[in-house]
Parts: structure tokens; sequence; C-alpha cells
């Protein structure tokens, strides 16, 4: 039988890709989900493929939204919690504060697909004791927001370099993609050791050893120098994970499948020059070698296998 390899997408919308870089039209909440909903499906469809959705709750009380959410549950697609939100501070929120956010995603999510999320991602990757303590009284049976790369600092600092923060802005987004002890967490999946059991781990895979990013958006970044290099990079990473023994969770974001033509204000992320046609083909190449090598699956699926092998134990190692 074929290993198994996860697919996720992370719905984070144009108002928030803007408020985090510190843009002040964010509140009027601009949203390209309903096209986006539109092409993840057409690709996942073409390919008899399900991923797992990690949805914004505040996204789902928008009408047009929330019928884009609700098409992902219809085609059979599993929906997980990406908080109320989305910021990506959230590991310094209080307990109390993080039930409020959770608890209030979880509602408007259910009202729009009819699904009561139990997988969650933190917006940025945060996370923290206590959004674990949250996870687990509030029935979750994983969490998936570790990324355990190297670059994390890195792509910090470039994406500090234009944003436009004051120092308290830059201070709530002082963890933004991760820090240098990231690239030490394991990259297999894992129970966080809670009393009383806590949630599963599955982190966001990288590539095994290096610790370098292997989601989608990466991949279209070194496309754009070569798409050549780009596909080679990811033969070599899934073949590594192969022989490493990880079974590869891969990431997207909406920007995989959107240019900066339709999106203008987010023209400064990597890979939004690419034309919107070219950037699909390339995106489906990818998912095309992914499930060529595995049985692609949700993450929920994924969790259920790998707990049923058994899980090693971590305990909670963050500041908060």
């Amino acid at each position: 039988m074929q290993p198994v390899a996860s697919l996720s997408l992370d719905a984070d919308n144009q108002w928030a890709y803007q408020m985090i870089r510190g843009q002040a039209d964010w509140e009027r909440a601009p949203s390209y989900l309903p096209a986006m909903t539109d092409r993840a499906l057409e690709l996942l469809d073409a390919r008899s493929l399900h991923a797992t959705f990690f949805l914004v709750g505040r996204d789902a009380e928008a009408d047009a939204d929330a019928a884009a959410f609700a098409a992902l549950a219809a085609a059979g697609h599993e929906i997980g919690n990406h908080s109320y939100r989305h910021e990506p501070w959230l590991h310094r929120y209080s307990e109390i504060e993080l039930d409020d956010e959770l608890g209030a995603a979880e509602v408007a999510i259910t009202a729009a697909t009819g699904v009561h999320p139990t997988g969650f991602r933190g917006p940025g990757y945060s996370l923290s004791t206590a959004t674990l303590r949250v996870l687990q009284r509030r029935g979750y049976r994983y969490d998936a927001s570790t990324l355990p790369m190297i670059l994390g600092p890195i792509a910090r600092a470039v994406y500090f370099r234009t944003a436009r923060l004051t120092v308290e802005q830059r201070a709530e987004r002082s963890l933004l993609y991760g820090s240098w002890s990231d690239a030490r967490r394991p990259i297999r999946p894992y129970r966080w050791s809670l009393p009383g059991g806590g949630p599963v781990e599955l982190p966001v895979t990288v590539l095994p050893f290096l610790r370098l990013p292997v989601h989608v958006s990466y991949l279209l970044m070194l496309s754009v120098y070569s798409e050549a290099a780009a596909r080679a990079y990811l033969r070599v990473a899934l073949r590594t994970c192969r022989a490493a023994r990880v079974e590869p969770s891969i990431l997207l974001h909406p920007l995989d499948v959107l240019s900066g033509d339709e999106v203008p204000d987010l023209r400064f992320f990597p890979g939004m020059q690419i034309p919107t046609a070219v950037k699909l083909q390339r995106v489906g190449s990818y998912l095309d070698l992914l499930a060529r090598d595995y049985t692609v699956v949700t993450v929920g699926e994924h969790v259920e296998r790998a707990t049923a092998r058994g899980l090693p134990e971590r305990g909670p190692d963050f500041s908060s």
C-alpha cells in the first residue's frame, strides 16, 4: 500500500493579509474567497482529492463567503477551525480570550457549513500551552499549527522590511512565521502530553534534515526563477520524506490560486507575478506529483491513521 499524505488549505482572506501587514483599509473586509474556493474545488475535483480547509470565523458570517464555505463542506472536504479574527499573535491571548475566540469561530463555521470543527490550525502557526489546554477542553482531536522550519525568522525579517507597522504591532508579530527553536520540533505526528490526554499534533511538513519549506507557496516562489527547479525540489522532498519515513502534510494558501492582477493590494507576495492560468497549471502539477507517490487524505484522516499506529508524547515547551 502507498503511504499517506495529507493536504490542507488555510483560507486566509484578503483582509487578513492586509491586517497583518498594517494596511489601514483592511477593516473594509475585502474578500476573494468565492473565487478562491471555486478554483480550489476545481483543482481537487479534477484529481478526486479531498483536503482540509481551515476556515476563519469572521468570514463565515459574511453571506458570500459563508456560501463558499458551505460548498467546501458539500463537496466532502474536511472543515477545520482557523480562529475567529485570524490574529497571528494568538499565543499572547489568555485562556479566557482563547476560549471566546475558538468558541466564536466554532459557532460561525458550524452555522455556515453544518460541520462542527474538531481540528485547529493557529493563524501564522501561532500556538501556546494555553491554546492546547483550550483545545483539549473543547474536544479537539488535533492541532496542526507547528511548522518546524529554519527560515521563519528570515521570512519575518523580509516581511517587516516592507510592512507599515508601529512598534506595538511589530511586538505583536514578533513570532510571525516562528522562531529559530521551531526548527528543533518534531516533523512526525505526536500527542501533546497534558493531564487527561492532549490533542494530536500533525506538523506542516518541511524537508527532513534541512528543515526547509515544502508548502505550495514556497514551490511557486521557486518556480518564478525555474519551474523545472521547483518540480525537482518537490520530487527530492517527497523522496526524502519517504526515505525518512515522514508522511507529508502539504499546505496550500489562497494566493496559490490567485494572481497579483486579481488582487493588486497583495502583489508584494512572492509568486503573485505569475499569471493565474500558469499558476493553476503549476499547482496542479505539484498535486499530481504528490498523488503519484502517496494516497492523499485529509488532515483528520492522516491523524486517525497515525494514531492507530501509536504516537509518542511531547510536553508543551512554549513560553506561554
